[in-house]
């Protein structure tokens, strides 16, 4: 066969030679296919990503609103956050004092609830909207419980100035 990584000729080369040839051809388009694909997504990453921008800048504007309980021990805490479902998020048995800021799409109402455990005690739950204070209410006793609604527009309104 001659010298270790040559080709034998293939006029006088054996079966065994021309079906490792064959491998090495498929091995070779394979590759090539496998390549092509990384490529192929690669610059679809890259075409891609104006449409990515346009999803966001389509998602609802949004205000920022602060939610603070204050107390000592435990309370469990629901509140609007980015959903624009609707959907709140509930921390259970959070260590007061507490605080959260979020994003909340405009248009939906921030609300923060808060209830105590079986210990009672007491807590008091605040809402600011853009920094501004909204609403303030007193959980005391045993499971006590305290809610603070604000209300947001439906329309971002440019700054007064």
């Amino acid at each position: 066969m001659g010298n270790p990584g040559e080709f034998p000729d293939p006029a006088t080369g054996s079966a065994a030679d021309t079906a490792d040839r064959r491998s090495l051809r498929a091995g070779l388009v394979g590759g090539g296919a496998v390549l092509a694909a990384c490529a192929g997504l690669v610059l679809y990453g890259v075409l891609n990503t104006s449409g990515s921008d346009s999803q966001a800048e389509q998602r609802s504007p949004t205000a920022s609103v602060t939610y603070e309980v204050t107390g000592e021990g435990t309370a469990d805490i629901t509140y609007q956050g980015r959903s624009e479902t609707g959907q709140a998020t509930v921390v259970t048995a959070a260590t007061l004092p507490w605080r959260a800021t979020v994003k909340v799409p405009l248009g939906q109402d921030p609300v923060v609830s808060i209830v105590l455990d079986k210990k009672g005690g007491q807590a008091r739950c605040t809402l600011a909207v853009r920094g501004q204070h909204v609403q303030s209410a007193t959980a005391a006793g045993e499971f006590g419980r305290a809610t603070c609604t604000g209300t947001l527009p439906t329309q971002d309104k440019p700054p007064s100035g």
